[in-house]
């Protein structure tokens, strides 16, 4: 699930989609994806990308959908970055550590 939610965010106008969300709530189609620049085409297909990474959910709501964030769905990536992050300070503290051992450059 991870990829999926990492392709998902790898595009301007999804990512403009999720910000619209997060920024204003749960919205209807049309709404939400008024003035995104896609073709109505193209914006549907944001939108698939997005529920299939479990970003986005869809409720019916008469003849509307309603679409809402679902923030749930960014705990797997927001734990690898956590991994990448725990990696490189341990990485930059070796570095440091040693520099301090081998004393001034110069």
């Amino acid at each position: 699930m991870t990829e999926l939610v990492f392709f998902a965010l790898a595009d301007p106008q999804r990512r403009e989609i999720l910000r619209r969300l997060v920024d204003h709530g749960p919205q209807t189609t049309g709404s939400l994806l008024r003035g995104i620049g896609a073709s109505r085409q193209a914006a549907t297909r944001h939108l698939a990308t997005l529920e299939s990474a479990g970003l986005v959910r869809s409720e019916k709501q008469g003849r509307e959908i309603l679409r809402s964030f679902d923030p749930g769905a960014l705990a797997p990536a927001e734990e690898f970055m956590a991994e990448l992050a725990r990696a490189w300070d341990l990485r930059l503290a070796r570095l440091q550590a040693q520099h301090s051992e081998d004393g001034p450059i110069g």
